[in-house]
């Protein structure tokens, strides 16, 4: 059974996320095709992995039965994303192939909505309705703590977890990037910045915002949404002046 492999990317995709990592020495590597959780893929791209990237490594889930002959390799970059992964195939109707597309945010992330039952942000994962993210509380509640200690795609924290005013103050910011047109991982990765630099950002969503849009300059691929919120701010934070 393959559980790691590390090697050279010769391609990266986003949709659908995958890449082919090449392994083995010149002239007589092994190209292996690896499915990528979403968050998993916006790791590698914020740590500027792209084609032609050496030394890329993968922990890998290795699926094959019967009715699935052709292998499924879905890539991790640490032991503990991996293991959450597998601890979410336990779920009824949760295959490795519905698992992996689940992942649109950081597993500790999803971990901390489990254990505190917030079927909403469990709802907002794809293909997870109310009765689905019924299931996932009631079969890992209680198993997944580890994980919702941990931050930035499993890296442990100094051992204690936001506050939950900071936490739920995350997500509804997270939100509000959403609708603004970002995407899911990008506004989590902005929100989560925003949080490492000022944890008690997370009490105050306004500021939480205001503070992301300070640290990242306004891009011209953004909304005009995002642009219009960001210069709204700047506006905001300059004395008027008397009449």
């Amino acid at each position: 059974m393959i559980t790691y492999l590390k090697g050279t990317i010769r391609s990266l995709s986003r949709e659908p996320a995958r890449a082919v990592i090449i392994v083995g020495g010149a002239g007589y590597g092994v190209g292996y095709e690896v499915v990528l959780p979403v968050f998993v893929y916006q790791s590698l791209a914020n740590d500027g992995v792209h084609e032609g990237s050496e030394g890329v490594e993968f922990e890998i889930y290795y699926h094959v039965t019967e009715r699935q002959p052709r292998p499924l390799f879905v890539g991790f970059r640490r032991p503990e994303e991996r293991h959450f992964y597998e601890q979410l195939l336990e779920v009824e109707g949760i295959g490795p192939s519905k698992a992996a597309a689940l992942l649109v945010f950081p597993p500790s992330v999803i971990a901390t909505a489990i254990e505190r039952e917030d079927v909403g942000l469990l709802q907002r994962l794809p293909g997870v309705g109310a009765r689905g993210a019924q299931k996932i509380v009631a079969t890992l509640r209680g198993k997944v703590q580890a994980t919702a200690i941990l931050r930035d795609a499993g890296e442990p924290s100094t051992g204690t977890p936001l506050p939950a005013a900071a936490l739920n103050g995350r997500d509804e910011a997270i939100n509000v990037l959403v609708n603004l047109g970002y995407r899911s991982p990008e506004a989590s990765d902005r929100v989560d910045e925003a949080l490492r630099r000022n944890p008690k950002l997370g009490a105050d969503v306004q500021a939480l915002i205001r503070d992301v849009f300070k640290a990242q300059p306004v891009q011209v691929n953004q909304s005009d949404g995002a642009a219009a919120i960001a210069a709204e701010e700047k506006q905001q934070e300059t004395p008027r002046k008397k009449r």
